[in-house]
Parts: C-alpha cells; structure tokens; sequence
C-alpha cells in the first residue's frame, strides 16, 4: 500500500517555544538527537567534548557524561527504563547506557564495520548487506524489550536483537524496491510491533510487522530523518528536505520540496495531519523561530511536549556556496514545541 495526500482529521496545535541557548563546547554546536526520560529529564546527543548532556524539565542542566566513550554519536533513545541507547557512526556500534550514563552493554565490535562495499561517503557503493555494523543510524526499542537498530550509512539493513543483546534476525538490501533501503536513517516501533523505518534516500516511510514482513509504505515523505511515535500512535517525523545533507547521489533540490519540516501522520496509511517549518515557502528564514533547517532528531514526551534537535553543521549549513546557503553561526540546535 502507498500513501500519499491530506486528511480532515483536526489539526492539533501547537507553541514555539522562546530559543534555547545551549552550553555547548567546542567547534561543532550541534544536538544529532534528543530523548526524553519518565522523569523529564531531557538528553541531548551532542557532537561536543561533552558528550551527552542532560538537563531538568525547566532546561536547566544536570549533567554531562560519554564523552570517555562515544566517539560520533548519530541519535539516542531511551527504553521503559531510562537505559540510554546511542548508535556510533565513527566506531559502528551501539551502546546501552543505565540511566546515570554508565555503560551496561556494546552492540557490534568497535572500529570493524560490515564489509558492503561502502566507501566515499556515497549509498551508491554499497554493493549488498552486511552484518551489524557499519555507521549504524537509529535505535527503537519494542514492548517486549527487543532491539531494532537501522544502520544505516554503510549498511541497508534492519537488525532486531533480544534485550540482552542476541541478534535475532536481520532484513533489507540496498535498491529501492520494497524490503530495500537507501540510508535506513531512523527506526520506530508502535504498541502493536509494528516497525517504522525511515527510508530517507528512497523519500520514503516503509512499515513492517514485528518479523519484518512488508506491511505498506509512504510516499508522501521528504528524506525522513527521525521518526517518533506518541502513546495515541501517532507518527512524528522530522524530514530533512532537499537542500540540507545534499547526498552525492541527489540532483539539485526541486522547487517543490527543498524544506526542512515536521509532520504528524495518521498510522493508518500515513496521511499527514498535521506540519510545520517554512513548508511551502523556500525563502523563509530556516533559523526562524518554528523553522529548520536540518530537523534530524524527534522525541515526544509523555506531557505532549515535541523536541526536535539539528544538525546545521553536518548538514553543511555554514556552507556559501550553492546549494546550501549561509544559516549564520547560530541557527538552532534544539526547539520545543507545547501543545496548545
């Protein structure tokens, strides 16, 4: 099943958040992802010297702590029991965190991706699918405590382990078929296991049962990002657009969608039901309050609260030449929006 188009479903509303100025250190300001523990305590994945850092419900900071063992880390997530899961483009792994940040288990073998024929930084190059790991992307984890990780860069495969760390079973080839990825960028499962991959070269959302039989895809989608799922199973999606991140494998960005943006889908087909960012309109500012430019982490919290954190810097936002454009030195690394 393919799904494209708009429904009448009521839109909810939301509020812009004022600006966070985050203490980040060093040359690269960026947040790749942002969770949300049952305490509210709010986990950014920064690309600093600092690692992991956390802050209380009222933004102000906690604590810092990864920054002895996470190399780059590329999203994060957190389970039913505040573990911490953070993927590692650099070392191609996946490590579990307990809640105050001490490492409890490693996914993959440190320094030694999967030999798919990767290289260059180019999706084009992978001649077929590896074993865990190589630049692994996403982590969800389901209702029984299974691990699903999408990996990602190097790779074009789904991984599902146990929740002490067996791999079970793995699915997915490079192409765009279905059951194929192009950069599996982010993974999501739903209260009925249903698995949610973000297909984000191929413009699409693919969804498969909890064994990885196809169930349908999206279409309407524009290089998803990272994909969230609240307690009504609603799906949020942060998508890059086509101007930021340009893969060597893209053409120069359509007119049509160019933009960075956030949409809320209906489960059920994927119809969006709600968006927001400069959608439509090009030439608003991306730093703008209630814009993006690179929207590449979600995290709903239990209050409704939709975090969304980017990465300006990796997605060549400083750049000035075509087809990216100068952003300024302090575009957003995070924004919150509250429901109305």
């Amino acid at each position: 099943m393919t799904s494209s188009g708009s429904t009448d479903t009521p839109k909810p509303k939301y509020e812009t958040e004022p600006p966070w100025l985050l203490p980040i250190r060093g040359p690269n300001p960026e947040v790749a992802g942002v969770a949300v523990n049952l305490k509210g305590e709010i986990h950014l994945a920064t690309r600093s010297p600092d690692g992991i850092m956390v802050f209380s419900p009222d933004r102000s900071f906690l604590r810092a702590w990864g920054r002895d063992v996470l190399r780059y880390p590329h999203s994060i997530t957190i389970d039913a029991e505040d573990r911490v899961y953070v993927p590692d483009t650099v070392d191609h792994v996946v490590r579990q965190f307990s809640p105050d940040g001490t490492l409890l288990m490693t996914l993959g073998a440190i320094g030694k991706p999967s030999r798919t024929g990767f290289h260059d930084e180019d999706d084009r190059t992978i001649r077929k699918s590896g074993r865990p790991f190589n630049q692994p992307t996403g982590v969800a984890i389901a209702r029984d405590g299974a691990i699903y990780v999408s990996d990602g860069y190097g790779n074009a495969r789904i991984h599902r382990f146990s929740s002490s760390g067996r791999l079970e079973f793995s699915w997915g080839e490079p192409g765009s078929g279905i059951g194929e990825f192009r950069t599996p960028h982010g993974v999501a499962v739903d209260r009925h296991g249903r698995v949610y991959v973000a297909d984000r070269e191929n413009d699409r959302i693919q969804v498969f049962e909890a064994d990885g039989t196809f169930r349908e895809m999206w279409t309407d989608v524009r290089r998803p990002n990272g994909i969230h799922i609240d307690p009504t199973g609603r799906v949020f999606v942060a998508e890059f657009g086509h101007r930021a991140g340009i893969a060597k494998s893209m053409s120069p960005p359509s007119s049509l969608s160019p933009v960075s943006r956030i949409t809320i889908r209906d489960p059920e087909g994927g119809s969006v039901v709600d968006s927001w960012g400069a959608d439509g309109n090009a030439d608003k500012d991306p730093c703008a309050p209630g814009n993006f430019f690179a929207a590449h982490g979600i995290w709903v919290a239990h209050d409704g609260a939709v975090f969304v954190s980017e990465v300006v810097h990796s997605a060549n936002g400083q750049r000035s030449s075509w087809p990216i454009g100068w952003v300024g030195p302090n575009c957003h690394a995070i924004q919150v929006f509250r429901p109305i």
